[in-house]
């Protein structure tokens, strides 16, 4: 089905559909994400306990069939790895409805919901062999901010389906928008042979990558994704609790952070080819700590609408720069480096809510914000550790 062909096919042919393939991929991930822990609290009667235990078996399938997927992508490259994880979702999405059983939403959770979570890292695996030269980096920002904007519209989207058709018409537009998803990947022209693999070989990190590095670089990644994910838990309860302002005005943050994220990931196209990885992903991860330092002694909206802007573009340069910093790396074992990254984040998003919420019992919204900085601090500091070991630069 997916045997490489000889001629090369011209990458811009590709991009159309790629990016199309992204936003549906993001908009049944964001439609169903945002209201997962819901369905299992409110639909199936699942205890706060259980409820936590359902959503981190989620991340925890997802960890487990993003490296499996990565490995058999570098393995037999090829769009199918894309299509069998949306394919996934979909049946799984399809059964979720009217499912309260805890057994049985574990076992979804675990299987079919988690092979779903490895589509978003074969994206950027396909795109690594699919796109050449500079055109590969220009590639990438433009899927990143497709992936935004999913996120922009999909939360949205996902309130009017649950107004209007409950939990079971939200699931079935997930499914509906993955099997989308599925059509979508196979228009995209079939990636040629790869001249850095034999025939039939499998392809595999250079020698001279350092197993050092390569756990320094992945705790630089978790660190700032637990920061980013234990900061996004305490910023509503800091406004509504701590500034005594209305959801709505958390909702405007959010919004205003997603938009932020949508123009960075596309000033990146431009950026990307001119500037060094490794110092934009220390760009990146410095805008987090800047960030945090803004809010944490604000009193006000405004500084948290300032800090904004350091939010929305951190996150559009670590996940564009840091996805083709793991994969360069790497090298050319695209599919294992997409993985790696993909879930250093994932990790990150399993430690952030029990952080979160726990330090919030403790000692209240505004020290965990300070905490999330120093996590972000601690991040730049094991991303330059690891750049400065044998294997941990990249080419770019």
């Amino acid at each position: 089905m997916d045997r490489p062909t000889v001629k090369q096919v011209d990458g811009r042919r590709s991009l159309v559909p790629m990016v199309a393939v992204v936003v549906l991929l993001g908009c049944a991930d964001s439609m169903t994400g945002t209201y997962l822990v819901l369905f299992a609290s409110e639909e199936a009667g699942l205890s706060p306990l259980r409820t936590g235990v359902f959503m981190s078996a989620v991340a925890l399938g997802g960890l487990v069939f993003s490296a499996l997927f990565g490995r058999a992508f570098d393995r037999s490259p090829g769009r199918r790895w894309t299509a069998i994880a949306a394919g996934a979702g979909a049946i799984g999405f399809g059964l979720l409805p009217g499912v309260s059983d805890f057994a049985v939403l574990i076992l979804l959770a675990l299987s079919l919901l988690g092979v779903s979570g490895a589509g978003y890292p074969q994206v950027f695996a396909l795109a690594d062999v699919r796109f050449i030269g500079r055109f590969k980096q220009r590639a990438a920002p433009l899927l990143r901010s497709g992936w935004s904007l999913a996120w922009a519209i999909g939360p949205l989207l996902g309130a009017w389906v649950l107004a209007t058709s409950g939990y079971d018409g939200l699931f079935r537009a997930s499914a509906v928008a993955l099997l989308l998803t599925v059509a979508a990947v196979f228009v995209v022209p079939r990636p040629g042979p790869r001249p850095d693999v034999p025939p039939g070989g499998k392809p595999a990190a250079d020698g001279s990558v350092g197993r050092s590095a390569i756990v320094l670089l992945a705790a630089s990644m978790m660190l700032v994704h637990t920061a980013m994910f234990a900061g996004s838990v305490a910023l509503p309860l800091f406004v509504t609790d701590e500034l005594h302002r209305s959801g709505s005005a958390v909702g405007v943050l959010f919004s205003a952070c997603a938009v932020v994220e949508i123009v960075a990931a596309l000033a990146l196209v431009w950026l990307l080819p001119r500037l060094h990885r490794r110092l934009l992903i220390l760009i990146g991860i410095g805008l987090f700590v800047v960030y945090f330092l803004l809010i944490v002694p604000a009193q006000g909206l405004v500084l948290l609408l300032i800090g904004q802007l350091a939010r929305g573009t951190a996150i559009a340069v670590i996940g564009t720069a840091g996805i083709q910093h793991f994969q360069a790396v790497l090298a050319p074992a695209s599919g294992a480096g997409a993985a790696l990254f993909s879930n250093s984040a994932t990790a990150g998003s399993l430690v952030s809510g029990v952080l979160a919420g726990g330090l919030i019992e403790l000692a209240g919204t505004r020290v965990t914000l300070a905490v999330c900085g120093g996590l972000a601090l601690l991040a730049a500091v094991a991303f330059c550790g690891a750049v400065r070991l044998p294997g941990g630069r990249d080419t770019g």
